[in-house]
């Protein structure tokens, strides 16, 4: 029975998910988007958030049990500096994770996780309003009124 077991293994032995999930934590901190699978995305998540709440305090004690789960001084050096300011002043949900349907090859769920305060292509999506009207009615609205104005001015100039 799997009482109590309620994280996903990830069909992996302990000591290769904890390699996987290092590297794709370091992945995340370095690149702050990746392209995975759903499953892999939502244990990334679990794994990473807990080391993000703990770069906002930056002491050589937080450093070293960060560095024991990344084991990468470069991700380390990113994550207490540019990564611990801009999420300083939240509370938590420092991820965020975009479903991006079927791969073609196995047709595993795949996944966009990414850090929140640092994709500013969906910022400026958001500020982006849409209207309910097409685009193609437009430029057919805006060739007819220059073609009535062009067949208004052409029996105006033969008369002359």
């Amino acid at each position: 029975m799997r009482h109590n077991k309620k994280f996903n293994h990830l069909s992996r032995k302990s000591a290769h998910r904890a390699a996987m999930l290092s590297n794709m934590a370091t992945s995340l901190i370095m690149h702050k988007r990746i392209t995975t699978t759903l499953q892999k995305a939502k244990a990334l998540r679990v794994y990473v958030e807990p080391l993000i709440t703990k770069a906002k305090e930056d002491t050589t004690a937080s450093r070293r049990v960060v560095f024991s789960y990344l084991q990468n001084k470069y991700a380390i050096t990113e994550l207490f500096g540019e990564v611990a300011n801009k999420v300083a002043d939240r509370p938590g949900g420092y991820t965020r994770i975009i479903k991006l349907g079927k791969r073609a090859s196995d047709d595993a769920d795949m996944a966009f996780i990414e850090l929140v305060d640092f994709d500013e292509n969906m910022a400026k999506a958001e500020k982006k309003t849409r209207t309910r009207r097409s685009r193609k009615s437009a430029p057919k609205a805006e060739a007819a009124e220059t073609a009535t104005e062009a067949t208004a001015e052409a029996p105006a100039e033969s008369a002359e």
